[in-house]
């Protein structure tokens, strides 16, 4: 049990970041984006590039992962922004286009780290004091870091401009303020964060496919979600503190009803399944929470 907790929280903090970009546009800017399905691949692709064939340190190809995931949200806000297309359109077409890009990069389907260089090869000897738990501490610090940058980055005057781009348009371009450019920032930025997260993983897991992105905005939906749910307040720092909360306790309960489904009929090939189930009771149960305050409060 201790194994499998350790377990999903690492899964948690290293795929919190996703939800952290995930969170960007979809609570920041209203921007219902499905380019992370594919720019959480571009980023474990770049990772397998540089880690496997030009020998690059497993910390170097984290940066250069992000970089890569910015190039793609900035395209998806450019088709959004410049040439008029949708919103889900936009996403849906960089997403597509992705996957030929990704599969180019790769060379291949599917790539193994069984040999490369990668953080946990690095951090386990030099945080072998911690034991079992290096690899919790580690992911750990690095997404908190990147949640601590992000609260500072929409605190400032940026950031209170992106923030209100997605709570009112008309406002914020009555005030001088280009919310084209407000919206490309945001994807640049969000999509930056799922390849970070997409490249942390690759390393975490082993290896990298071209599939591996796939319900990556369900993922991201849910944490915020199910954060949200969880730890309500309209101040950054706890509205970015949920989404790594709503994070844990998703990879937490995925590997809950992996470990111990079959008790209630589940098999892992209903995994997609179990996480329609909680996003939709994440969904549901702040409407049913609400429609009980009334009822109490009519009585």
């Amino acid at each position: 049990m201790v194994a499998l907790l350790v377990h999903s929280l690492e899964q948690g903090f290293a795929y919190g970041i996703a939800a952290l970009g995930v969170f960007l546009t979809y609570r920041i800017l209203d921007f219902p984006d499905l380019t992370v399905d594919g720019s959480f691949v571009t980023g474990a692709a770049i990772a397998s590039l540089l880690l496997l064939q030009h020998g690059f340190d497993p910390f170097s190809v984290l940066a250069l992962a992000f970089v890569s995931g910015v190039a793609v949200g900035c395209l998806t806000g450019i088709l959004n922004t410049r040439f008029g297309i949708t919103n889900l359109l936009a996403g849906v077409l960089t997403m597509i286009m992705l996957y030929s890009i990704n599969l180019r990069i790769m060379g291949r389907p599917n790539l193994s780290y069984l040999r490369a260089t990668t953080f946990k090869t690095v951090v386990e000897p030099a945080l072998g004091f911690l034991g079992d738990y290096a690899i919790l501490v580690f992911v750990g610090l690095l997404t908190l870091g990147v949640k601590l940058l992000l609260d500072t980055f929409l605190r400032t005057e940026l950031g209170f401009a992106l923030r209100a781009t997605g709570d009112s348009e008309s406002m914020i371009t009555a005030q001088g303020v280009n919310t084209k450019t407000m919206k490309v920032m945001g994807l640049a930025l969000s999509n930056g964060l799922v390849a970070l997260s997409g490249a942390l993983v690759a390393q975490y897991s082993g290896f990298a496919d071209v599939n591996m992105g796939i319900g990556t905005i369900v993922a991201g939906l849910a944490a915020v979600i199910i954060g949200g749910t969880l730890l309500r307040s309209p101040r950054v720092g706890w509205m970015t503190t949920s989404v790594l909360l709503g994070s844990l306790v998703y990879r937490l309960a995925m590997g809950l009803a992996l470990r111990y489904g079959y008790v209630i009929g589940f098999e892992a090939s209903d995994l997609k399944l179990i996480t329609a189930l909680l996003v939709v009771a994440a969904l549901v149960l702040p409407t049913l929470r609400e429609r009980r305050r009334r009822r109490v409060s009519a009585c």
